[in-house]
């Protein structure tokens, strides 16, 4: 369970990106995050269906 949340290095790494490209998404609110003891954590299914909704534009 506790791979279902992912931090912005994993983020990046899972996304093949950079981890400023990641920061830069969420702070564009392109990326759905949360702040989790001061660090952005991410819900993998939260962004599983972000890039589905992605695909569908």
């Amino acid at each position: 369970m506790a791979d279902d949340i992912l931090i912005i290095q994993e983020v990046a790494t899972y996304l093949k990106l950079n981890k400023k490209t990641a920061y830069r998404l969420v702070s564009e609110v392109k990326l759905p995050a949360f702040k989790g003891g001061g660090s952005w954590c991410f819900k993998r299914v939260d962004l599983e269906k972000s890039i589905e909704e992605q695909k569908q534009k």
